[in-house]
């Protein structure tokens, strides 16, 4: 368990490729709608390339995401913890009833 992610076997097989893993840690409509939420909220991308990131970043913010609301998690190892939110997620979707949430980073 958290050993690996998908993403790092995907960087591994395609070494060349500038892999970003971001938007799996909520619902699809959530994806490209951040403001069906009240409320500011984050999305997280992980990745080795800073440059992909970035295109990554611009992507996000066309699809509604506030820059400050971007959280870059650091290299693709990072994407590990990224997969292993899925259980968390069930969790509170039980637990609400709801798919309609996400979570924020909140630090002092």
């Amino acid at each position: 368990c958290n050993t690996d992610s998908l993403a790092e076997q995907i960087q591994r097989a395609f070494p060349a490729a500038r892999v970003v893993k971001t938007l799996n840690t909520m619902n699809h409509l959530l994806m490209v709608d951040p403001g069906r939420l009240s409320g500011p909220h984050n999305v997280f991308v992980a990745g080795n390339d800073a440059r992909a990131k970035a295109a990554v970043g611009g992507l996000l913010q066309q699809l509604g995401w506030p820059e400050e609301d971007i959280l870059d998690l650091g290299g693709i190892g990072s994407a590990r913890g990224m997969e292993m939110f899925l259980p968390l997620w069930l969790a509170i979707m039980g637990s609400t009833g709801s798919w309609d949430f996400n979570i924020r980073v909140v630090c002092p």
